[in-house]
């Protein structure tokens, strides 16, 4: 299996999860796929059937498909919204992602309705502008899903500060690594709603394991690949936990969840599981000493 072809089952699959979401909570909802050319169309094709097979859910609202890319005159062709029910539109146009992104959400009058924006600019010469960020973040709620070249990120914790600066308060990142890679692509989620990170993460770890290709999380310094499985290798997010504790000395079981929910590729329910490991080599403390591991136990550094 190739990168792209997890690139597609990510992206389907959450698609599967936001479109129910959005036209659940408004009539009105947008999809916007950026750089839309750059893989021949192929994903922009994967996203609006995700849409054409979910006809009884667009029936009655409305969904707007954006579709731009530097040249989809041949794209375009195959990106013509299916019977499913005259709610469902597609919309392309040829140009630049960051010139034409801002505008076209205008025109479509995305702002404050449902809102998320897949841009995979992996292979672009003109990376997202801050400008085309700050646009997709006049959804609400909005959401975005970013692929980059993970060469061109070389500080992640500074491009999801940025993200937040956006409007974009939750943000995470992993890097997808293929076969014989040492560096890979870096997907980058960012949303206001704690319940669609946590749904992204479940997202992430839910694929069919892809022979080849395995996840890197950007906050590790050993660099570690982990294998996608339901039960991910939990090495990382053991070094990472152990140390943010050595930092701010003790933390609570939820601030713990979260940590690992916003700052690393792993899941809350992850953090538990590591927690519960360290408490029982003896290598971090809680207090109280004994009892159920609730949200307000406190975790402390071992001594």
């Amino acid at each position: 299996m190739s990168l792209a072809d997890l690139k597609r089952e990510l992206l389907v699959r959450h698609l599967e999860t936001w479109a129910p979401a959005a036209l659940h909570r408004a009539r009105r909802a947008t999809f916007v796929h950026g750089y839309a050319d750059a893989d021949g169309g192929q994903l922009a094709e994967a996203a609006l059937g995700v849409f054409a097979e979910q006809s009884d859910l667009v029936r009655g609202r409305e969904l707007t498909m954006i579709a731009i890319g530097d040249d989809l005159s041949t794209v375009a062709q195959r990106l013509t919204a299916p019977d499913a029910g005259a709610g469902l539109s597609v919309r392309t146009m040829s140009g630049s992602t960051n010139q034409l992104l801002p505008v076209a959400l205008t025109a479509a009058g995305a702002a404050r309705v449902p809102l998320l924006g897949f841009l995979d600019a992996a292979g672009a010469t003109e990376p997202p502008a801050g400008a085309t960020i700050a646009a997709l973040a006049a959804g609400k709620p909005a959401e975005v899903l970013l692929v980059l070249a993970a060469d061109a990120v070389p500080d992640v914790d500074g491009y999801r500060a940025a993200l937040r600066d956006a409007g974009f308060p939750l943000a995470t990142a992993v890097e997808l690594v293929g076969e014989g890679a040492d560096a890979g692509q870096l997907m980058v989620f960012a949303t206001g709603l704690g319940k669609s990170l946590e749904a992204f993460k479940e997202t992430l770890w839910a694929v069919d394991e892809f022979a080849g290709v395995r996840y890197r999380d950007p906050g590790d310094p050993q660099r570690h690949l982990i294998d996608v499985s339901l039960s991910p290798h939990p090495g990382p997010l053991r070094r990472t936990l152990l140390q943010h504790l050595a930092e701010v000395g003790e933390a609570t079981v939820t601030e713990l969840r979260t940590y690992a929910l916003t700052e690393t590729v792993y899941r809350a329910a992850d953090a538990t599981r590591v927690v519960n490991t360290l408490l029982g080599a003896g290598t971090v403390t809680r207090q109280p000493e004994h009892g159920r591991l609730g949200g307000d136990v406190v975790i402390s550094a071992g001594h």
